[in-house]
């Protein structure tokens, strides 16, 4: 992704546009899947934990990704499908494999709608399927 696109969308969140956020967004977008705070460490060696925490947390919080609970003990963090905003309605059906412990996105399964009672509004949902995967299945 060229930097000016990465740009724009950062500025069009209200996120000033620093080398490291740029460097962060552009990994996470070549990324496939949710991937860990320790997946991005990996893969950016030049920056320290704490920074590319802060960055994930200010996108969050500008909703440029969303966060995954697939019960490993550590957060997933996935790019929003929309340009615009992480809404209910991008939220889409995980699968976390047990044996090898990757985290899967099922785009085209969309989460269940939840008939809340009157006064509460969703702004996250998170829905985890646990089990095997295919290439987990077939290596048994």
């Amino acid at each position: 992704m060229e930097t000016t696109v990465i740009e724009s969308r950062l500025q069009k969140k209200g996120v000033k546009p620093t080398a490291n956020r740029i460097t962060v967004f552009r990994t996470l977008s070549e990324m496939q899947g949710p991937v860990s705070l320790s997946d991005l460490e990996d893969r950016l060696p030049t920056l320290d934990r704490s920074s590319i925490f802060r960055t994930l947390t200010l996108f969050l919080e500008h909703h440029l990704l969303h966060s995954i609970e697939d019960g490993s003990g550590s957060l997933k963090y996935e790019m929003c499908g929309n340009d615009d905003d992480c809404s209910i309605d991008d939220m889409h059906v995980h699968f976390h494999c047990e044996v090898c412990g990757k985290t899967y996105c099922f785009e085209d399964l969309h989460i269940p709608s939840v008939d809340l009672p009157s006064g509460f509004i969703p702004r996250s949902v998170n829905y985890v399927v646990k089990g095997i995967c295919d290439s987990c299945k077939n290596k048994q």
